[in-house]
């Protein structure tokens, strides 16, 4: 693997590094890790890598990387960048014949991703989204239930991803993951909406398997002398009839991350916490509450197959990341043998994912601004 970004200072890329490295199943070998060819020296030093292969730019990188032998080279280009710094990267490497895992969302605007959309599909790379909380075991169990008509058809999607890090104006300190994060000029036309929004979309669409039809958006700044949203509450309707509440804050003084989705369907409900990942709460129409737990018997495959250790050993965030890491590995690893199944056998989110994400933040923030709040997605 060689990885764009990431460098000294950078929280993303090292949550990459080990999510990447847990299964022993990539190596990190190259990279660009920061736009600055000294900062990006010093972290090649710091990861202890050949210093031939620590470059001055993702496009020095790429292009040299493709010159290097086939069993040389890098496999797969990991890109933990700023948003407005996800597009030329992804697009070249992929153009040059490497696989792509990039982080989230999937551009700086909704132009890029529908070019990245075509870029994917031309070259028949693989490409992966980092949308991380889709790869906990017990997501995975709640999507097996609902796939499997467990609680029977969803009528009801509540989910909510508050925090209250940016409750206070913590850009104007310099501070580097406000300071991106609430900059137009790199985060795009969404701050809270694009950070942790489409993490909410994306989940409510991963587990239950359908799709947002339709919204009504109120977006607010509630920080006074912010560029972009940092309060969003958004009704939606889903294509088999459901409705559902989306809500994400950056400014709920005193949350982490406690990304909550409640799903309730003819026969039952769902729900998972982020701040309680490895349990799921299941309540019945006509039988008592049942707490369902990572490692426990009875689970659905698919969630025992993102499951490495037993019971009682709790997993979380950087697991979740290590599944998406892994499922591309394996896809790799079976195309390389002539073995590769088929597309849907390989669990991560996809290019289409991140398209759908970016047409998720337009039409919110269409609607923000609009009179006529309900839009069709």
């Amino acid at each position: 693997m060689g990885m764009v970004g990431g460098g000294r200072g950078a929280f993303i890329g090292a949550v990459h590094r080990m999510a990447a490295a847990l299964d022993g199943q990539i190596e990190l070998v190259a990279g660009a890790f920061s736009s600055n060819p000294e900062r990006s020296k010093a972290s090649g030093e710091d990861l202890y890598l050949d210093p031939r292969r620590v470059y001055r730019s993702f496009a020095e990188m790429i292009e040299q990387e493709a010159n290097l032998p086939e069993d040389e080279r890098i496999d797969l280009v990991s890109i933990v960048t700023p948003n407005h710094l996800h597009f030329e990267p992804s697009k070249l490497a992929l153009e040059k014949g490497f696989h792509v895992i990039c982080d989230k969302p999937l551009c700086f605007d909704l132009t890029q991703a529908y070019t990245l959309k075509k870029v994917v599909e031309q070259s028949g790379q693989i490409f992966a989204l980092t949308h991380n909380y889709t790869g906990y075991p017990m997501v995975k169990q709640a999507k097996a239930m609902i796939t499997n008509g467990d609680i029977g058809a969803v009528r009801k999607v509540m989910v909510e991803y508050p925090q209250g890090w940016l409750s206070t104006l913590l850009e104007a300190t310099e501070q580097k993951q406000a300071s991106w994060r609430t900059d137009p000029s790199k985060s795009g036309i969404a701050g809270a909406l694009g950070d942790i929004g489409t993490h909410a979309e994306n989940l409510a669409e991963y587990i239950t398997g359908l799709k947002i039809t339709s919204l009504a958006a109120d977006v607010n700044t509630m920080v006074k002398g912010r560029l972009l949203d940092d309060d969003n509450n958004i009704m939606l309707k889903f294509d088999n009839g459901a409705n559902g509440v989306l809500m994400c804050s950056q400014i709920a003084a005193g949350e982490e991350n406690d990304l909550t989705i409640r799903i309730y369907g003819e026969k039952g409900g769902l729900m998972w916490r982020q701040m309680f990942p490895n349990s799921l709460e299941v309540q019945w129409l006509d039988a008592p509450k049942q707490i369902m737990r990572s490692g426990g018997a009875g689970l659905y495959p698919e969630a025992e197959k993102a499951q490495r250790i037993p019971a009682g050993h709790p997993e979380g965030y950087l697991e979740a990341f290590a599944n998406i890491y892994k499922e591309v590995a394996r896809q790799i690893q079976d195309r390389m043998y002539g073995e590769e199944k088929e597309s849907t056998d390989y669990d991560y989110p996809r290019i289409e994912d991140g398209v759908r994400g970016m047409e998720f933040i337009y039409k919110v923030i269409e609607s923000g601004k609009s009179d006529r709040k309900w839009l069709d997605m």
